[in-house]
């Protein structure tokens, strides 16, 4: 990690708890009485979830947190189909800020829609979801110090991994965020400045997968096909024995 620490937004709050059910419900309770952005910190949650209601357990000192923001204050339109696209923004931000905290110790890679990966195994998840009240809640856990059990983990997912575990680097949950809500800040600028079209060209040179063949799962339904790009909306674009096929939503299998 480098020695400067980044500076962090001026705009932009900051939470830090001890313990509460999850720093997504917070969000929502805070929403309503929020004038800017924030992000809101817990050192443990008693009640996280992760996609599609599944259930997150990280051990005190992992990182859990959750940035809540208004799009339309932010000079965006608070459209599902531009609020979804923060998970690439959220990816390259949290990019980052891991590989200025791991430096060469580590190979990282972003696995679509919102994993990152390190050494090939899930370091970090990305949830994002309306909060009401105008605002759209982000929420992000990355393994510091310990990864989830393999009981926790789905058939065929890929097997979660932590700092410490992959490289021996130990770094507090506060001091992460430091390094994280400066990297944001960075993307979510250029984001609403220039729009899409710098987040996916950054995003697809850091793509865990491009050009392999994977598997996309959308309920019951499997498609495998060659991952060929991102397309302008940020949907999948595989390259199939059928044609080229788009899927806007699905669990990605390597």
């Amino acid at each position: 990690m480098s020695d400067n620490a980044p500076i962090w937004p001026e705009d932009v709050a900051r939470h830090i708890l001890g313990s509460v059910d999850s720093t997504m419900l917070e969000a929502a309770r805070l929403a309503p009485h929020l004038t800017g952005p924030a992000w809101i910190l817990a050192r443990e949650q008693t009640a996280a979830r992760g996609r599609r209601g599944r259930a997150w357990r990280s051990p005190t000192g992992n990182f859990c947190a959750t940035y809540v923001m208004n799009p339309s204050a932010r000079g965006l339109k608070n459209d599902p189909a531009v609020v979804a696209l923060y998970s690439f923004v959220t990816a390259l931000a949290l990019y980052d800020a891991l590989a200025d905290v791991i430096g060469p110790n580590g190979s990282l890679s972003i696995k679509w829609p919102n994993d990152v990966l390190l050494n090939g195994g899930k370091i970090a998840g990305i949830l994002l979801e309306n909060t009401g009240n105008g605002h759209v809640s982000i929420g992000i856990g990355v393994n510091l110090i310990a990864a989830p059990p393999p009981s926790d983990v789905e058939a065929r997912a890929v097997t979660p991994v932590s700092i410490v575990g992959e490289t021996g680097i130990s770094i507090t949950a506060e001091a992460f965020l430091q390094i994280l809500g400066a990297a944001f800040a960075r993307y979510d600028a250029q984001f609403r400045t220039y729009g899409f079209a710098p987040i996916r060209t950054a995003w697809l040179a850091r793509a865990a997968r491009l050009g392999q063949k994977i598997t996309a799962r959308t309920g019951t339904e499997e498609t495998v096909g060659t991952f060929d790009t991102i397309d302008d909306g940020g949907a999948l674009i595989l390259a199939t024995s059928g044609g080229r096929k788009s899927i806007a939503a699905a669990d990605i299998y390597f």
